[in-house]
């Protein structure tokens, strides 16, 4: 831990803001998605390879039912867990699901800000900001946010490392 000027100790605390509360059916449809393909697969070479049709037939359902489990619960584990934070010296992420990640960027490292809105985003009125620093790690990504707070994030952000001394290398 170092200090600051008062010299008191600074904490890591979890970054105080949550996404959006439509991240949840955003993530239940990109995973719907993703087991559905597969379903989808298993069942046309299920029924093209007679041979193997009731063992193909049989993986699909079972993709199909665990497939539709974890996307219905999942989503709500990654909502608990995601939470993102702006401070006026760095932006603050926590994500993940069995390996937590912290991912902590000070302003005087942010190189670019960039907002994205895929179709399913767009869907959902959401966006994702792509913080790019100085980092070996690379980015920080902030996902499921209002499209609005999105735009207002990106914005903020850009008028504070423009006013933050520092080359951001």
């Amino acid at each position: 831990m170092s200090e600051p000027a008062t010299g008191a100790p600074v904490r890591l605390r979890p970054p105080r803001n949550e996404l959006d509360r439509r991240v949840i059916g955003w993530w239940r449809v990109q995973e719907l998605i993703t087991y559905g393909i597969v379903v989808a697969v298993l069942v046309v070479l299920g029924l093209v390879i007679q041979g193997a049709r009731f063992w193909l037939l049989l993986a699909a359902g079972v993709v199909a039912v665990l497939g539709l489990g974890l996307a219905l619960l999942l989503p709500l584990w990654w909502y608990r867990v995601h939470r993102w934070e702006v401070t006026g010296s760095a932006v603050y992420t926590r994500s993940g699901f069995f390996w937590q990640e912290w991912r902590v960027a000070p302003m005087s490292r942010i190189q670019t800000v960039d907002t994205q809105r895929g179709p399913l985003e767009q869907r959902f009125g959401l966006s994702t900001v792509t913080v790019t620093t100085a980092s070996a790690k690379g980015a920080v990504t902030i996902q499921g946010l209002d499209h609005e707070v999105a735009a207002e994030l990106a914005q903020r952000l850009t008028e504070v490392t423009q006013a933050t001394p520092g080359d951001a290398t």
